[in-house]
């Protein structure tokens, strides 16, 4: 796969990136997406076409403190969410990524792991509430249908495991 794959793609999806670059052979393509119940989410889909792509969600604002409780979250989520990682960027901002070899990338599996990232949010939002909207007690609730509810509606199949549970 290409850029300029990926730019039809992003096209065909209707996705329209807020930027993209160039540098050293790499591309990026900085997205706001929506998941269902997280909205306004900043992905970063970077490619090296000859090694891989990987998704980068800036998943919540730097920590301010010494979270130890925050770094055993990360490190339980690492070892129970599938095809994702989460990591601390070095201003302490909470990352989530996933990676496609460059081998196993299509349209299809660029889509799954949008889809993917986007329903980690969603899943773990009440979760992080204390890191996105400090002082509150629960999420805002979505004043407007998710932007991706397409993408999200066609993966859904695939990602039963990240699915809320009913209570």
């Amino acid at each position: 796969m290409q850029p300029s794959d990926i730019d039809r793609w992003l096209a065909e999806t209707g996705i329209e990136p807020l930027e993209r670059a160039e540098r050293e052979g790499a591309v990026s393509w900085d997205l706001l997406l929506d998941g269902r119940r997280r909205h306004d989410i900043r992905l970063t889909l970077i490619l090296d076409p000859t090694l891989a792509l990987i998704g980068w969600v800036h998943y919540a604002p730097p920590l301010a403190d010494t979270f130890r409780k925050s770094y055993e979250r990360f490190l339980r989520w690492n070892d129970e969410l599938p095809f994702a990682k989460f990591a601390l960027s070095e201003d302490l901002r909470p990352i989530l990524s996933a990676e496609l070899s460059i081998d196993r990338l299509d349209g299809d599996s660029l889509g799954l792991t949008v889809a993917r990232l986007l329903a980690i949010c969603d899943l773990l939002l009440d979760e992080s509430i204390r890191w996105l909207w400090p002082g509150s007690k629960k999420a805002p609730t979505p004043d407007r249908p998710s932007r991706q509810e397409a993408l999200l509606e066609r993966y859904a199949p695939q990602l039963t495991e990240l699915a809320p549970q009913a209570p």
